[in-house]
């Protein structure tokens, strides 16, 4: 009898920080592999507010009971490389993306075309986040915690907290 390969997603993004609808897509992704490996990326065009190593124990803590409750694997890989070459590290058979809205498909589409060009053998799913979740963004997250707003619909408990400690500590 041949032996079935698990199956083995990548979800990347900068994940700064990790929100209520990067959990969404998680937990959905998770019903569709066996191993889901969450790729923590620099980002040449953006500044994050949290370091890497932040980013990733964030990252592992957040989705560790996600991959409890659906039986399956979760692995958090900090990168600085093209995904494709991240994704074939990995052994991922597919890259998992969420949508929050029309403006986010453009860009998206675009680079799952050039990420086909690389590496026609992993696919790319889209996964539109819940509608609760679809106007979160890390980016207004961090706006509305600089700005002493409440944050706490948005993100995790323990996110919020270390959001706020740099925000606190960070000059204005």
């Amino acid at each position: 009898m041949t032996e079935i390969a698990p199956k083995v997603g990548l979800y990347p993004g900068t994940f700064d920080p990790i929100t209520y609808g990067h959990l969404d897509i998680v937990r959905r992704g998770l019903k569709l592999v066996d191993r889901l490996v969450m790729g923590v990326a620099t980002n040449p065009g953006k500044v994050p507010l949290f370091s890497l190593e932040e980013r990733c124990a964030m990252v592992a803590r957040e989705t560790a009971p996600l991959a409890e409750k659906a039986g399956a694997e979760i692995e958090v890989v900090a990168f600085d490389e093209l995904l494709m070459h991240i994704a074939e590290k990995v052994g991922a058979h597919i890259i998992i993306r969420g949508l929050r809205a029309v403006s986010d498909f453009e860009y998206e589409f675009q680079m799952a075309g050039m990420n086909t060009q690389l590496n026609p053998n992993i696919e790319t799913v889209f996964l539109m986040a819940d509608a609760k979740y679809q106007p979160i963004a890390s980016k207004l997250v961090k706006e509305i915690a600089h700005y002493g707003g409440s944050i706490d619909g948005f993100i995790p408990p323990r996110v919020a907290d270390a959001l706020r400690a740099k925000v606190e500590d960070k000059p204005s």
